[in-house]
């Protein structure tokens, strides 16, 4: 379990940790990495036998679905079923705290979605985890840095201590020191006719329902 110190205010100076995370998840390992919410757990969204080290490392049921980040819309298309409607709705929430649930189309691992046909997808709001996207070059998972049944963490000293328990470990730490506050994004249920959302986060609901006019 390696661990590099990151800044996410000097993005120059944490660059060379921020490439070696991305070469480690395309190379089938995994990485925990800060983000505009909490801290993450990710690897290669494309890669099966990567999302099963995901769910070992949390100690998490593959009944569950895992989230992914995607570099832009367009890479969202790749992976999803985006018309125009879709496409406005998400120009107004991303980029953001908000985890938006579309059709999903057929080029994930079904473990990823827990064999649903839905996918959750999300731009954060955040310099490092856009700079990480850019250099994978495909979409990633982000699942909460904890084991299953644990809360999901800001500080580094929580996600180090989860980890250190584990049986299997993250390949990588990005670490970013204690994050601001934040709970876990938004979920936003866009893959049906009236939006829903499915879990309460940063962003206001009623904001969050005044933007999108439902």
């Amino acid at each position: 379990m390696k661990i590099l110190k990151v800044n996410p205010e000097n993005l120059r100076e944490s660059e060379e940790a921020i490439i070696e995370a991305a070469k480690v998840m395309l190379s089938g390992g995994t990485a925990v990495f800060p983000t505009d919410t909490v801290y993450g757990l990710g690897c290669d969204a494309t890669s099966e036998e990567a999302i099963k080290k995901v769910f070992k490392i949390k100690n998490r049921k593959e009944s569950n679905p895992l989230a992914i980040i995607v570099r832009d819309i367009a890479m969202a298309k790749k992976v999803a079923f985006v018309d125009k409607r879709l496409e406005r709705a998400l120009n107004l929430i991303w980029p953001g705290a908000i985890t938006a649930v579309l059709w999903k189309k057929y080029k994930l691992p079904e473990i990823l979605t827990a064999k649903e046909q839905t996918i959750g997808l999300r731009i954060p709001d955040y310099k490092l985890t856009h700079l990480l996207s850019e250099n994978m070059g495909r979409p990633y998972v982000a699942t909460s840095a904890n084991m299953a049944g644990q809360p999901a963490t800001t500080k580094i000293s929580e996600v180090l201590g989860y980890f250190e328990k584990s049986f299997l470990k993250p390949d990588l730490i990005l670490d970013a020191g204690d994050l601001k506050y934040c709970e876990p994004s938004t979920v936003l249920d866009l893959s049906i006719t009236k939006p829903k959302i499915t879990r309460i986060g940063p962003v206001d609901k009623k904001k969050l329902l005044e933007i999108l006019s439902v």
